[in-house]
């Protein structure tokens, strides 16, 4: 059951930055790795310094993360009272680990910074009141209830930090698949990671003929290649490269998983490993396309430009990540909406905690 959501106020106020920034509470960061890394450096600019550093009581080993000696996250209260906050600093949608967070989200008081995957802008107070009326034009032009409520949902969990907007408004994905067409020939699977999205289109449409899967990460596209042989997939034709608005070589960061980041070598610096990036356009030529999923780690619009004859003369239904960058939200609506009007637009987001997995669906009108 969903959650009924309206836009937050405009202007906003007051955000969960302020709350934490105005706080005299102890903060307890809960995770590790890169994540906690970011929150760190994002509390310092509020001049907030965390009271201690928590794990998931089976991954504490007795090391230490930035001065603090990790703890049980079972411990928190003992440690540091029964008013501290907790700032989540990972992400997950495995269901054993959302049950677990919901349960420490209603023993605590628990906040869900939203930070960005891709990108430095923050979906904080200011950044919204600049975009309220993009924002606003993108919540009028979904073309149903679902859509504006989860939308809302959306934009009130990035101002308030508050899993309950997140565990309230969620999808499964068999609601995204009810949109798109019955019927996929031929599809662009963009992000194509370890051949999961394959697997997963191929469960839910069994007419497909031919299926172009790009993924950029050396390793992640040796594993989409041994699925492509251990499936003895004909249909299945798999690029090593990055889709783009262009056809040129270009670096990125590779992890062998999907957080793997791409752009052109003139503004790119951090060097790791280099990849062609290719036009969704010139890859598959003239081939009738009905369906593109676009999951490229903050570059959509990129992918989207390069594949703009595709789009005009096929039509076909898109599939687009909105959540890598704190813009697209509202920016890669608009770009559909403005470049492509014959499309109606839904929003569906499966669950995770942060706000990732958010779908953009575009479906040819009629």
């Amino acid at each position: 059951m969903y959650m009924k959501c309206k836009l937050p106020e405009y202007p906003f106020e007051s955000d969960m930055w302020d709350k934490i920034a105005s706080s005299k509470r102890p903060i307890a960061v809960y995770g590790m790795g890169n994540g906690a890394d970011k929150l760190f450096e994002r509390l310092e600019k509020y001049g907030v310094q965390p009271s201690g550093v928590f794990a998931s009581d089976g991954f504490v080993r007795g090391h230490t993360f930035r001065g603090f000696t990790v703890k049980p996250i079972s411990t928190v209260k003992e440690e540091l009272g029964d008013n501290a906050i907790v700032l989540l600093s990972f992400a997950s949608s495995r269901p054993e680990v959302l049950e677990m967070l919901k349960k420490i989200d209603s023993e605590t008081d628990m906040l869900v910074p939203d930070m960005p995957v891709a990108g430095n802008a923050y979906f904080d107070k200011d950044f919204y009141n600049e975009n309220y009326r993009d924002i606003l034009d993108v919540y009028d032009m979904l073309e149903d209830e679902e859509s504006k409520n989860a939308y809302a949902a959306i934009i009130n969990y990035k101002l308030s930090g508050k899993a309950e907007f997140l565990f309230g408004c969620a999808s499964d994905t068999d609601s995204i698949y009810a949109l798109l067409p019955e019927n996929i020939s031929n599809a662009v699977d963009a992000g194509a990671y370890n051949g999961d999205t394959v697997r997963e289109l191929m469960r839910y449409r069994s007419g497909l003929e031919k299926i172009y899967a790009f993924e950029p990460d050396s390793r992640n596209y040796r594993k989409l290649g041994r699925f492509k042989e251990e499936s003895a997939l004909d249909i299945l034709e798999i690029f090593n490269a990055a889709v783009w608005s262009e056809d040129a070589d270009g670096v990125f960061t590779g992890s062998g998983n999907r957080n793997s980041s791409v752009n052109s070598t003139s503004s790119y610096q951090k060097r790791e490993e280099s990849v062609a990036l290719v036009k969704i356009d010139t890859a598959v030529a003239d081939a009738p396309i009905d369906y593109v999923k676009y999951d490229v780690e903050g570059a959509e619009s990129e992918a989207i430009a390069g594949s703009d004859n595709v789009i005009k003369r096929n039509m076909p239904a898109l599939l687009i990540s909105a959540y890598h960058r704190s813009e697209d939200i509202f920016k890669l609506p608009l770009l559909i909406k403005r470049k492509y009007p014959e499309y109606s637009l839904y929003i569906r987001r499966t669950m995770c905690l942060p706000a990732w997995e958010i779908a953009l669906i575009a479906v040819k009108r009629g």
